[in-house]
């Protein structure tokens, strides 16, 4: 068995928590109430969609290897 890493979105909830999504697997979201929780969460999600990806002989797809930052600008006040 190999390892793969694969890039996790994690989006503060209003009530509280992070929903997080694996662009990698389209569908793939969960939920944790705080980030650790969120990422063992994510962990798990994953290795469901893998292990249906590949009851379906779907190739596990390869991670994205595009870089995402962020920067900041000045904007006008509206």
């Amino acid at each position: 068995m190999r390892k793969q890493t694969f890039k996790l979105v994690f989006e503060p909830d209003p009530a509280g928590g992070y929903t997080v999504t694996v662009p990698t697997f389209p569908g793939c979201v969960t939920y944790g109430a705080n980030l650790e929780e969120a990422r063992a969460m994510a962990r798990e999600a994953i290795s469901l969609y893998i292990e249906d990806m590949a009851a379906d002989g779907e190739e596990i797809p390869k991670e994205d290897t595009s870089l995402m930052g962020t920067i900041e600008v000045d904007v006008a006040a509206a």
